[in-house]
């Protein structure tokens, strides 16, 4: 029987091979599916919880039905971010007391091997099993060099060494953790429970237990529990979480809604065309899953070249330990050369040299506003070449805004703005709102009354006057004038205002285009950016509209969330590493699948956020081009710390050859390396917007 799991604290690729091959031993298992980004488990087997978390017990994994709510312990609460604070703090108090009494003190001592212990005991687990099986990986190699650091006597130096990689552990986690909220922030869209009429009587059911053909009834403002058409009833549906239309949509019998959108001011009864795990946000939220999958973080250099790095180290301490010591003699200058070798070895200098400058970085992003998720997509973000960017929200405001006002003779465009404010004072449309600031005070009304899918009405100085669609305005006999249908035509959204017996205007309401984004697209073709390309659910010619002003000349409209996709892919395919820029749910597969997913932070949906590797979270485009510098900025510091690290100790090993390495020397070539490499990365405090 196949099962599915959501996993919590899986924070490494490493960690979750060895936990999907203690699954596979277990008895009774069939099959094992694991996505480390995702973090879920699939098994194909008889086996229970309690099983599944043992075979996580060397990494504190731990396992929850996938339906079942996931507890979440905060950041600072977590097992690592404690261990770091400890390591840390015994750390502080032990250099403290070396530095005035002695670092062979007593005290110092302690407290150094106390902060070795705690923040490096899983460490050590892990480094003396590997050493067991003859497998050799960073922390092997870390694991011998502190232990040799001990042995000789340089506690403080194996201290800091932990205390780097506890550090490292607790932040890989909650960054991790954090971008898989994505997930748990779709999960939540769609409503558990829906209102379903069956044979004559309205139940409440869950929605796995509700059947294709079932009648929904959604009330004004519920949230839509199930794909289906529309049987009956007319009402305005905000379906931005998946379409990415700006606008609500109309919808009128025959017509399709989506599980998670939002209905408006008309009940409607929908007959069920998909079952829960059909639905468009079922897909979506597998989309997403499928993308973080294919997605999976890749080892970093430091970590390949660990794997010769490591063996060569070790093969180097072990022949200067004994092999000069069998010919000469002297084994106790030998056995020094090599323990020194293992110090000079310790690849404090190099494990920093990646992460002191992300970490600067990341640090120095946030104080201007952008909040970057991980090393990985600050590195892959300066090899960009191509930027897509949602419409809604991101090139625009996201939110609608009057951009025209026609007035027939004896009227003027303030006295129209003022009428349809009028009218529009107790309507709770979108469209209403964005009338109502542009008019400032309007008139005074009474006697209001909306007709679901027409309009709204209202007593304005003594008349009846009408705001509402063309149709409308035809059924009094008014001919509607061509430039107000150009309007319309052009993507906008207009609507007439009149009277019984008169035509007095109309209104003009669209997303307005945010005021930086010409600026913006020209700025990142300056950079060297090879191609900007739009991607949204408007209509095609409000799309091609928008672009043509902010000099986007590549242009695709309509597309559902999927369609998103299949463009970020191709685009991947012709230009290689693609950013993805958008706010909404439904740009979630598509940012989940580029190389570099930007969210704009303060208009975007939670899972959307999530889900990007970047948010710009001040809803700041302008952002994007000093996000892009500061990327390429750290790519470049990153190769320089890495010749840093290595460079010296190269040169320190060479003092080999005629006995001259000593341990001062040894010393010196790894705190020398890892104060440059620090030093080299907090050049990037500078950077600047």
């Amino acid at each position: 029987m196949q099962k599915t799991y959501r996993l919590e604290n899986l924070s490494c690729t490493s960690c979750a091979a060895k936990f999907e091959k203690n699954v596979r031993e277990l008895p009774d298992i069939k099959n094992v599916s694991l996505n480390f980004g995702a973090s879920k488990l699939t098994v194909d087997g008889n086996v229970s919880i309690e099983a599944l978390q043992k075979a996580g017990a060397f990494d504190h994994i731990r396992v929850f039905p996938e339906k079942e709510k996931v507890v979440h312990i905060p950041f600072y609460k977590r097992r690592q971010t404690i261990e770091a604070a400890i390591s840390f703090l015994l750390l502080i108090i032990g250099a403290v007391i070396s530095f005035q009494a002695s670092e062979t003190h007593p005290a110092a001592i302690g407290l150094f091997g106390a902060s070795i212990l705690i923040g490096g005991y899983q460490l050590f687990w892990t480094g003396l099993q590997n050493l067991t099986k003859l497998q050799f990986d960073m922390k092997t190699l870390m694991t011998i060099a502190i232990i040799g650091a001990v042995i000789i006597g340089e506690w403080r130096e194996g201290a800091v060494v932990v205390f780097l990689f506890a550090v490292s552990e607790a932040l890989e986690a909650f960054s991790m953790n954090k971008a898989r909220q994505s997930i748990r922030g779709l999960m939540d869209l769609a409503p558990a429970r829906a209102l379903i009429q069956r044979q004559g009587e309205v139940i409440e059911l869950d929605t796995e237990d509700v059947r294709i053909g079932d009648v929904l009834i959604v009330k004004p403002g519920q949230k839509i529990a199930m794909d289906g058409t529309v049987l009956r009833g007319t009402s305005s549906v905000n379906q931005a979480a998946i379409t990415g239309e700006s606008m609500p949509a109309s919808k009128n019998p025959g017509d399709e809604v989506f599980a998670g959108t939002l209905n408006g001011e008309g009940a409607l009864e929908v007959t069920v065309t998909k079952r829960v795990e059909d639905t468009t946000i079922a897909k979506i939220i597998h989309l997403v899953e499928e993308a973080q999958a294919e997605k999976a973080p890749s080892q970093k250099f430091v970590d390949r070249f660990a794997k010769y790095y490591t063996p060569a180290i070790i093969a180097v301490a072990f022949l200067v330990a004994i092999l000069p010591g069998f010919l000469t003699g002297n084994w106790e200058l030998w056995v020094y050369q090599g323990l020194a070798v293992l110090v000079v070895g310790c690849p404090c200098a190099l494990v920093v040299s990646t992460p002191v400058a992300i970490v600067t970085a990341i640090g120095n992003a946030a104080r201007q506003g952008v909040l970057v998720k991980g090393g990985i997509h600050l590195e892959e973000t300066g090899h960009i070449k191509a930027i897509a960017f949602d419409k809604t929200g991101t090139l625009t405001k996201g939110y609608p805004e009057v951009t025209d006002v026609f007035a027939q003779e004896m009227y003027s465009q303030e006295e129209v703005l003022k009428i349809a404010a009028a009218v529009e004072t107790m309507s709770q449309h979108p469209l209403a709102r964005a009338i109502l600031d542009k008019a400032g005070e309007p008139y005074g009304s009474e006697g209001f009354g909306s007709v679901t899918g027409k309009g709204a009405h209202a007593v304005v100085n003594g008349v009846q006057v009408y705001v509402g669609s063309f149709s409308w305005a035809e059924e009094y006999g008014f001919a509607i004038p061509r430039d107000y249908r150009e309007l319309q035509e052009s993507g906008k959204s207009v609507v007439a205002v009149f009277s019984e017996k008169e035509l007095i205007g109309a209104v003009a309401v669209a997303d307005a285009i945010r005021n930086e984004s010409s600026e913006i697209i020209r700025g990142l073709k300056a950079m060297g950016i090879e191609k900007t390309i739009m991607l949204t659910g408007d209509h095609p010619a409000t799309a091609r509209a928008i672009a043509a002003q902010i000099g986007v000349t590549d242009v695709r409209a309509g597309l559902m969330p999927e369609d998103k996709l299949a463009a970020i892919k191709e685009l991947q395919q012709i230009h290689g590493r693609v950013a993805m820029v958008g706010d909404g749910v439904n740009d979630a597969p598509a940012l989940a699948a580029s190389t570099i997913g930007i969210a704009m932070g303060g208009a975007g949906t939670d899972a959307a956020l999530e889900t990007a590797d970047i948010a710009l979270m001040a809803d700041d485009l302008e952002k994007l081009p000093y996000t892009i510098r500061l990327s390429r900025k750290t790519l470049r510091i990153i190769k320089e710390n890495i010749l840093f690290a290595l460079g010296l100790k190269i040169i320190a090993l060479l003092l080999i050859i005629p006995g001259w390495l000593t341990l001062w020397i040894a010393i010196f070539a790894d705190m020398g390396a890892t104060l440059l490499v620090i030093l080299n990365a907090l050049r990037l405090v500078k950077i600047q917007k």
